[in-house]
């Protein structure tokens, strides 16, 4: 199994690190370099161990036939994972479309 990420994601790692540090949610540019590098590892060695649900519809922008999983950061943040599943060459991988957080997205889940 492999976990491959769209390159919009791996650009909106870059950006997360910005985001955490110029909205001072976490004060120092290498914490918030770290917590996004923590959150991509996670995702990477993770994903196919969580469980997975069905993407509502909404979110079929992003790409169809998506699952969601979630990986939790602190008591006040949970990740949403959007991903495809495919065989290729009989190996599963994993292809992350979208991500984003409870502050963000939860109320559309």
């Amino acid at each position: 199994m492999k976990v491959l990420f769209l390159p919009e994601v791996r650009e909106y790692f870059r950006e997360l690190v910005q985001i955490l540090y110029e909205k001072n949610y976490l004060g120092f540019e290498s914490t918030a370099l770290r917590y996004a590098e923590d959150l991509f590892s996670a995702i990477a060695d993770k994903l196919p161990m969580k469980e997975k649900r069905h993407a509502p519809a909404y979110f079929d922008k992003y790409g169809k036939g998506m699952f969601y999983a979630t990986f939790k950061k602190s008591k006040y943040t949970q990740w949403y994972v959007f991903f495809n599943i495919y065989v290729d060459s009989g190996e599963v991988v994993y292809l992350v479309r979208y991500i984003s957080n409870s502050h963000v997205i939860a109320q559309l889940l």
